[in-house]
């Protein structure tokens, strides 16, 4: 497991949630200067400085429901609300767009690439603000100097990081079913065209040489698919082309997304254990949650007209139909964590990591540590 994954998870999650928050406040006809509030105080809590130190420290991946806590809060960052239905329908449309574009990397390396799109995009959203554009341009900073070092295996092992992150979601989703890149069970279809990934050559001959080095025959074969020579290689620089689309907004066309649960028994199955089992880094994972509390702070509307609701379904009927057919193993459980009362919520969230039996003195050290943090804060 890689170390250096959580930021490329995060800014390409948050960066696909922008995509579709932006699509349904225009959908929805909410006003343009609510909708741009909305925007710019997602992304200034998303790059917020304190945070992002959290964030680009070496650490192991959270779990699934400490992720999804943190999306929860930072969708409600601002004075736009969502229901219970849309907000799992909206971290599903994350989620598997993200999973997607990293299967779909021609390279390992090419993840940059897809965060670097994203990021443009989010840039794009507050090119009018310069307090919350030099944010971003910091984490542009980051990016470069964390990532272009590395090495081709260690962008090897953050892809296979984010796989098994990845591998038990199989949300079906209408625009991936649609364009015939998805299966009916939620499996994605990969495809066996299309141009090479740069620095290789299309596959179909074996040359064979000599023991002085000397090519001394060829041999082709098929290569069971239409592949053509690589591209260019994309920008990994501040500015410059990134040549791939992954990454890019596949909502700025407006067409309806519906998302459906895969539901067989197997996958029920594996997603329970996933839930349930106890997570080892629930120290570190409650730490993270804790520091965030500085950060990602919740805005309650002072009044009844400047908060707003968005609504992911076409009608309340059928989000309030999502919410009641929505399996128990696919609910992640959130909590939602207000400043007021996060010691006790925090302690729920420790009673919930430890209820399996883990009595060691560090397991029971975690709630003390993590008040008196959060006494700190």
């Amino acid at each position: 497991m890689s170390s250096r994954t959580l930021p490329l998870l995060f800014i390409n999650l948050g960066g696909e949630m922008l995509y579709i928050l932006d699509q349904r406040l225009r959908a929805q006809n909410i006003p343009a200067d609510k909708a741009k509030k909305v925007m710019n105080d997602i992304i200034t809590t998303m790059f917020n400085k304190k945070f992002l130190e959290e964030l680009f420290k070496p650490q192991e991946l959270y779990s699934k429901k400490a992720l999804r806590t943190v999306f929860d809060r930072l969708a409600h960052a601002s004075i736009m609300r969502l229901n219970q239905a849309s907000m799992d329908k909206l971290y599903d449309l994350m989620t598997m767009a993200f999973k997607y574009q990293v299967l779909l990397c021609p390279r390992p390396k090419d993840i940059l690439l897809v965060s670097f799109n994203h990021m443009d995009a989010i840039k794009d959203f507050v090119k009018d603000t310069p307090s919350i554009l030099s944010q971003v341009d910091e984490t542009y900073r980051q990016l470069i100097e964390m990532y272009t070092p590395l090495s081709s295996g260690d962008f090897q092992l953050i892809r296979q990081t984010l796989l098994i992150f990845f591998q038990d979601m199989h949300i079906r989703v209408s625009i991936f079913l649609k364009d015939k890149v998805q299966n009916s069970n939620g499996r994605f279809v990969l495809p066996t065209s299309g141009p090479v990934p740069h620095g290789t050559q299309v596959p179909g001959l074996i040359r064979m040489f000599s023991c002085t080095g000397e090519e001394v025959n060829r041999l082709q074969f098929n290569n069971g698919g239409s592949y053509t020579s690589a591209t260019r290689e994309g920008s990994f620089e501040i500015f410059g082309d990134r040549v791939t689309k992954l990454g890019t907004n596949m909502y700025s066309v407006s067409r309806p997304v519906e998302t459906h649960m895969s539901g067989t028994s197997k996958n029920s199955a594996q997603h329970t254990k996933v839930n349930a089992a106890p997570n080892p880094l629930a120290k570190e994972e409650l730490n993270l949650l804790a520091k965030l509390m500085g950060g990602l702070e919740v805005q309650k509307p002072g009044n009844a007209d400047s908060g707003f609701r968005v609504n992911l379904f076409a009608t309340d009927e059928e989000e309030e139909e999502a919410l009641i057919s929505r399996p128990d193993e696919l609910s992640y459980g959130v909590i939602n964590i207000q400043a007021t009362k996060g010691n006790a919520e925090l302690a729920k969230i420790m009673g919930e990591f430890t209820e399996s039996g883990d009595q060691s003195p560090s397991a029971s050290s975690k709630g003390d540590d993590l008040l008196a943090m959060m006494d700190g804060l």
